[in-house]
């Protein structure tokens, strides 16, 4: 095998941003796969460029040159950021290769723009592209492991990585640790749902923590484990033993079901600072948030009390729910999360509208199957800009009516302050007044209100919304070409437009090929 000059480019950002919160945490966002690729190419003995882009950076004049392959990850909602990217390269005569959530989602409309697409990416995956290293066009290579790698590069391998991205974050600086892979939970619309639960090594993760007291004063760790805890007296264990109290910080995603008091001693114990664990519904998911049967104002209670229990612990807490589940209807979903809001002044409430990305989850078959999920561009698919599945039980106006009315009770001054008040003056408290503000607050209350608005005034935007039309209204052009810049230019012919149903014709043809060959 040649001696290759590859680049890794992790996409944190789908474009240049200005936002406060952004600046504070998008250095904080990044992924470890890319790390892991970057390493894994190093020991085959390549010669590896790595660039997280966060939004803040000159994106075109940081971009490495003279390069044999490009490696990109990228989330769906910097979909087309990629593809410009990889067009870009590609007319350099760069291979370019697409990994990450998108890849994993939108195989089909992703080898249309890249030469290998990568769905559970191992060693010989990485391989096989490495040894291969020629371009595949008009359509890509799929690429893919039958399950996760059973072991990733140390963290003294990737720190080269690390560091460059660390020094991005202007104050808060978090370090991304993994300890497992999968989720034991079956959430439908999850992407992680669908894989098995897997701990990797824990003595690595030992070594990993040992190595990074040696290069930080007071680390801070961002697990970037599906749920964290579900081995938790073997996590805790290892972080015991490699770590001393009071000398690093934790923050990790878990469900409530994990998260009984006398773990919520160990984790304060062991310097856990912030926790995120998904509510989701108020009627469905009882076994991850352990409130087992409730439903309604039971669960409110049941959850609120528990969650009100966890921040005597642990002093931050986002609080995670999906707005437009099939199981909601009418107001009474929104107004018992507002009760929820009253009971637990000092969590943060997160609020993701309902989308089904590609073939992430079993649930995307049913919704494509009944012809309820919407075109929209991938710039949008982020949970909160677009919901790309039309809503069971609400028509658009009275979906978004009661969105903005809940957003707006959120981060209305009078709660801002009840969750300042919460948290006082200490880092949690400024974190969550920042949120609230920026773009996850006021922003959004802003950008809701104007999609109101438009299915009001807007024509081609209600069509769009009710499905009868593939059209994309202007309104999206226009701001994917003011976030993309100068690569707007870049963007392949096309790309704006991806077949939603792609997922669902793509298994009918697998069940067709299975049928002949039974006959």
């Amino acid at each position: 095998m040649r001696k290759l000059k590859i680049a890794v480019i992790d996409l944190v950002s789908k474009g240049p941003t200005k936002a406060l919160y952004a600046r504070v945490m998008n250095p904080n966002l990044t992924s470890i796969m890319p790390q892991v690729v970057s390493a894994w190419c190093e020991e085959a003995g390549h010669d590896v460029q790595f660039l997280c882009y966060t939004g803040f950076e000159n994106l075109l004049d940081e971009l490495p040159e003279n390069t044999d392959i490009v490696f990109i990850t990228s989330f769906t909602q910097a979909a087309l950021l990629s593809y410009a990217l990889s067009a870009m390269f590609r007319k350099r005569g760069a291979v370019t290769v697409l990994g990450g959530p998108h890849a994993r989602c939108y195989p089909q409309d992703a080898a249309k723009y890249f030469d290998f697409v990568t769905g559970f990416t191992d060693k010989q995956v990485l391989y096989d592209i490495l040894t291969d290293a020629e371009p595949h066009r008009p359509i890509g290579r799929y690429l893919a492991a039958t399950q996760q790698p059973d072991d990733l590069p140390s963290m003294e391998e990737r720190w080269k990585f690390i560091e460059p991205t660390l020094a991005k974050a202007p104050t808060i600086k978090i370090v991304p640790m993994i300890g497992s892979l999968g989720c034991p939970y079956t959430c439908s619309f999850c992407i992680d749902s669908v894989v098995d639960y897997k701990p990797l090594s824990f003595d690595r993760l030992r070594e990993d923590l040992r190595f990074l007291r040696t290069k930080l004063k007071r680390p801070r760790v961002g697990w970037h484990d599906p749920n964290f805890g579900v081995r938790f007296n073997d996590i805790m264990d290892a972080i015991e033993d490699a770590v001393p109290p009071g000398s690093m910080d934790h923050i990790a995603e878990s469900s409530l079901s994990l998260l009984a008091e006398n773990r919520l001693e160990r984790l304060k114990k062991n310097g856990f600072k912030a926790i995120l664990p998904g509510i989701e519904s108020w009627y469905e998911l009882g076994n991850k948030s352990k409130s087992g049967k409730r439903q309604g104002k039971d669960k409110v209670q049941q959850v609120s009390e528990h969650i009100n229990l966890i921040v005597e612990y642990i002093p931050y807490l986002q609080a995670n729910f999906v707005l437009g589940l099939d199981c909601d209807e009418g107001k009474e979903p929104f107004e018992l999360t507002k009760e929820f809001v009253d009971k637990t002044p000092a969590a943060f409430p997160g609020y993701s509208l309902l989308s089904a990305f590609g073939q992430a989850a079993p649930l995307n078959l049913e919704l494509q199957e009944a012809g309820r999920v919407l075109p929209f561009p991938f710039h949008f698919l982020n949970n909160h800009h677009a919901m790309n599945v039309r809503p069971k039980n609400y028509s658009w106006p009275e979906f978004y009516d009661n969105v903005i009315d809940l957003t707006k009770y959120s981060f209305s001054w009078k709660n801002i302050a009840r969750r300042f008040r919460a948290q006082g003056s200490t880092i949690p408290g400024w974190m969550n007044l920042l949120r609230a503000v920026s773009s996850e607050g006021f922003g959004r209350i802003k950008y809701y209100t104007k999609i109101r608005e438009l299915l009001d005034t807007d024509t081609s935007v209600r069509r769009f919304f009710e499905g009868e039309t593939t059209e994309i209204p202007q309104f999206y052009v226009d701001r994917i070409k003011t976030d993309l810049g100068d690569l707007w230019h870049f963007l392949p012919e096309g790309a704006l437009y991806h077949d939603q149903n792609a997922y669902l014709k793509d298994h009918k043809a697998r069940q067709d090929v299975v049928t002949l060959q039974k006959a």
